[in-house]
């Protein structure tokens, strides 16, 4: 097995390689923010969604300059929260749709 010089630095990244702390919250938070509407109706999963896509933003510039593991959960809390905040906005939508149709069928019917 060959060494490398001391003066050249390893491109070995080993098995045990920390994980971004922020990485780790934006994934939870993404998968959380589906259940969140179970404890706060409508609010709670939207917080946990945005809260996974900010932490998932900043831990990727905090892998790429310290080369920590976890660049996947970043992108898969982002991802979830992204997805799941733009239903939410698509529901709040439908929902004063739905407000506007039923009252004008509501007055035609008057």
């Amino acid at each position: 097995m060959s060494q490398l010089p001391p003066n050249q630095p390893s491109t070995y990244s080993p098995s045990g390689a920390r994980y971004n702390s922020l990485a780790i919250v934006s994934l939870i938070a993404g998968v959380a923010s589906v259940f969140g509407h179970v404890v706060v109706p409508g609010l709670g999963g939207g917080v946990l969604a945005l809260t996974a896509i900010v932490t998932g933003l900043i831990a990727r510039g905090e892998i790429k300059r310290s080369g920590e593991q976890g660049l996947w959960m970043a992108w898969v809390g982002i991802i979830i929260g992204i997805v799941h905040f733009l239903l939410l906005i698509l529901l709040v939508f439908l929902i004063i749709a739905g407000v506007f149709v039923l009252g004008g069928i509501a007055l035609l019917h008057h």
